[in-house]
C-alpha cells in the first residue's frame, strides 16, 4: 500500500470520528439553568451526574426564566429543570387553576406539542410564598394572604420585595391582586434580586418577600409564610424537561434523570438551599456531596 492510499485510509477515519465520535464516547450535551440558587444547584447535580455517565457537559445556568425556555425550544440548550406552574401560566397562557397532577399533565401535553419532553416531577415544589419577619408592626397578626390583601385595601404602606419579574406575571402579583381584590400599588413595590430579600426583609427595608418555598433562609431566620388561603398559587413541582431530539438520540437520559428527580423533595432542597445561602458552601461542593451521599456517584 502507497503513502498516497495511507493518507486517504487516515482521513476517512479521522472525518467518520469527528462526525461520528468514537466508540463508546457520549455526544456532548449541554444542561441550562436559571439564576437562582435551586437552580444552580440542580444544573450542577446534573452536570455531575451526567459526566459521571460519560458525557460530556456543558452548563450554562444565570439565566432568566424566559431565556432558559427560549433556549430549550431553540436547542442552545439540551435539558433544564423548570417549575410545572411556569409553564403553564408563563409559557402556555393557562389561568385555569389545576391541581398538582393536573398541572404536570397539561405542560407536558402542552409542551408535548412543542417538542419538549416532561419527565417525572420530583417531590420538590418550589411554589411561590409571601414571607414576613417577627416583630414588625405593619405585619404582626398576619396569617394569610387576605390579611396582606386587606391591608392594602385599607391603605396599608406595606413594603413588598420582589424580582423584577414577580410584579408583571400572572402567577405572580398581577394575578395575585385580582385574586385577593387588592392594589398594592408601584410605591409599594421594591424590585431586587432574590437573594437580596432577605436581607432587606432582616434589616427592615421592606415589610414582605416573595420567596421561595423551598429556600433554606425561610427556617434559618425564623420567617413566617402567609397562607394562601385562596390557593392562588399553581404547583411548582421542580423536573427536568428534554428535548424531544435529544432524548430520541439519548433514551438512557430518562431513567439518569428521574433517579435524581426521585430523591428530592421540600425538605431536601430546603436543606441544600440553606447549605449554600446560610452556610455559605459552594455550590459545588453541596451537588457533589449530595450526589455521593444519595448513591448517585
Amino acid at each position: 500500500m502507497n503513502i498516497s492510499s495511507l493518507i486517504r485510509i487516515a482521513t476517512v477515519a479521522i472525518t467518520a470520528s469527528f462526525l461520528f465520535g468514537s466508540a463508546g464516547q457520549a455526544a456532548d450535551l449541554t444542561v441550562g439553568g436559571k439564576d437562582f440558587t435551586e437552580q444552580y444547584l440542580v444544573a450542577e447535580m446534573t452536570r455531575l451526574l451526567l459526566e459521571g455517565k460519560g458525557y460530556t457537559v456543558e452548563k450554562k445556568d444565570g439565566l432568566g426564566t424566559s431565556i432558559a425556555r427560549s433556549a430549550l425550544e431553540s436547542g442552545e440548550v439540551d435539558l433544564y429543570w423548570e417549575y410545572t406552574g411556569t409553564s403553564l401560566v408563563t409559557f402556555n397562557k393557562v389561568t385555569t387553576s389545576l391541581g398538582p397532577d393536573e398541572t404536570y399533565a397539561k405542560v407536558k401535553e402542552l409542551d408535548g406539542a412543542k417538542g419538549l419532553v416532561w419527565l417525572a416531577p420530583s417531590r420538590a415544589n418550589n411554589t411561590y410564598a409571601l414571607a414576613i419577619r417577627q416583630n414588625n408592626p405593619k405585619t404582626d397578626g398576619m396569617k394569610t394572604l387576605s390579611d396582606l390583601a386587606k391591608a392594602y385595601r385599607d391603605g396599608g404602606e406595606v413594603m413588598m420585595g420582589a424580582t423584577a419579574e414577580f410584579p408583571k406575571r400572572q402567577d405572580g402579583l398581577l394575578g395575585l391582586e385580582k385574586t385577593y381584590d387588592f392594589k398594592a400599588g408601584r410605591s409599594n413595590i421594591r424590585p431586587m434580586e432574590i437573594g437580596l430579600v432577605y436581607n432587606a426583609l432582616s434589616n427592615g427595608d421592606i415589610d414582605v418577600a416573595t420567596v421561595g418555598a423551598t429556600d433554606g433562609r425561610i427556617a434559618a431566620m425564623k420567617l413566617t409564610l402567609l397562607k394562601d388561603n385562596k390557593s392562588f398559587f399553581p404547583n411548582y413541582a421542580l423536573a427536568p424537561v428534554v428535548r424531544k431530539a435529544t432524548l430520541d438520540a439519548h433514551p438512557d437520559l430518562q431513567p439518569l434523570l428521574e433517579s435524581l428527580s426521585a430523591k428530592l423533595n421540600d425538605a431536601t432542597m430546603q436543606r441544600l438551599n440553606g447549605e449554600v445561602d446560610v452556610e455559605k458552601k459552594p455550590i459545588e461542593t453541596v451537588a457533589k456531596t449530595y450526589l455521593q451521599d444519595a448513591g448517585l456517584l
